[in-house]
Formats: structure tokens, C-alpha cells, sequence
């Protein structure tokens, strides 16, 4: 009998496989979760009142999270961050100038923490099938959001002293609307993608 943390992951359903098909599978999927992650955080738009731009980092970290599961979802959040600590321009105001550790370490060090907090939650979730329904995925999405919000405002807090409404007022009020339109895009897209596998299978 299946318990409430077995329930296979949307990467598991699209593309099933075993032995060293299996690894293939996996080496391919975190290289391309990779990319995702890379090309979101460079779709972003400057804000003059806050020292984090708005990107579509969030939504990929959300919607990898849930579609890979814990275990695959951690090993390409942190594999990215490695790629990035390394150097190599994949977050979304690194530069030939600033890259690598010291970016890292820079205004959006709290929010690349929180990515991981927040694919550990989502990926959890999905393995307990919460990912099916728009509602329950709605929900996982709104605690992954906060769990990116808040290490990201506290590193603020920490790195330019501001005290709590401002890191507040600069680390999260400024990315509420445009993340709640996303948080409600990535939460009706993967019960979306769940029906059509289902469909596929029938």
C-alpha cells in the first residue's frame, strides 16, 4: 500500500524509467533545470525603491519543486548554485564584474537560500500528492513563497541594517502583487499538466 509520501512526482509519470536509463533520465533533467533556473532569473525588470529585481526566478523555483520532487528538485537547486558559485553568470544581476561567491553573498544572498527552502517544500508536497489540486497547490506555493520572502528580507535586514519594516517594505512588499499572479499561474499549472498525463494514459 502506498503511503502519504510516495505519490510519484510529474517527472517521475512523464518520463519512467530504470537501471541506467534511470540516471540518464535524472543527469538530463537536472542539467535542464539548470538552464530554467538560469534563463528565468535573467528575465527580470529593475526596481528603483528595492536592491533585488523582480524576475521569474520564483516561479521556476516553484514549479521545479514541485514537478521533481525533493530529492531531484535539491540536487538542481544546489547544482545551480554551484554553477553560480563557480562564476558563471546565471543569476540575475551577476556580471563579468560580479559573480561567483561575493554576488552570492550580495542583496539576493537570503532569496537563493530561500530557493532551496522552498524546492525542499514543494518537492515534499508533491511526493504527498498535493500537487493534483489547484487548492492544495495553491497552498504549498503560498508557504514556498514565504519560505523565499523571509530569509530574503532577513539577509537585507542584515547586510544594509535595516530594521523590519524596512526590509519588509524593500525585500517583499515590492514583489507581492507580481508573485501572487505567478503563485496563482504556477498552481493551477501543474494539476494542468497532471490531467493531460492522465489523459495521455487513458
Amino acid at each position: 500500500m502506498a503511503t502519504a509520501t510516495t505519490h510519484n512526482t510529474l517527472s517521475d509519470e512523464i518520463w519512467n524509467t530504470t537501471g541506467a536509463g534511470l540516471w540518464v533520465k535524472r543527469a538530463v533533467m537536472v542539467i535542464l533545470g539548470i538552464a530554467l533556473l538560469a534563463v528565468a532569473a535573467k528575465i527580470r525588470v529593475p526596481l528603483p525603491y528595492s536592491p533585488v529585481p523582480l524576475t521569474l526566478g520564483t516561479f521556476a523555483v516553484l514549479t521545479l519543486g514541485a514537478a521533481y520532487g525533493p530529492r531531484m528538485g535539491l540536487t538542481t537547486i544546489i547544482g545551480y548554485m554551484l554553477v553560480g558559485a563557480l562564476g558563471f553568470d546565471v543569476f540575475a544581476k551577476s556580471s563579468a564584474e560580479l559573480n561567483g561567491l561575493e554576488y552570492m553573498t550580495g542583496s539576493t544572498g537570503g532569496y537563493l537560500l530561500g530557493f532551496v527552502l522552498a524546492t525542499l517544500a514543494l518537492g515534499f508536497a508533491a511526493r504527498r500528492g498535493w500537487d493534483r489540486n489547484v487548492v492544495s497547490m495553491a497552498g504549498v506555493m503560498f508557504v514556498g513563497t514565504a519560505l523565499i520572502y523571509v530569509p530574503g528580507a532577513a539577509w537585507l535586514s542584515h547586510l544594509y541594517g535595516f530594521d523590519a519594516g524596512t526590509a519588509f517594505a524593500k525585500g517583499v512588499a515590492p514583489f507581492l502583487m507580481v508573485d501572487a499572479i505567478k503563485l496563482a499561474l504556477a498552481a493551477m499549472l501543474v494539476p494542468a499538466v497532471w490531467k493531460l498525463v492522465g489523459k495521455a494514459r487513458a
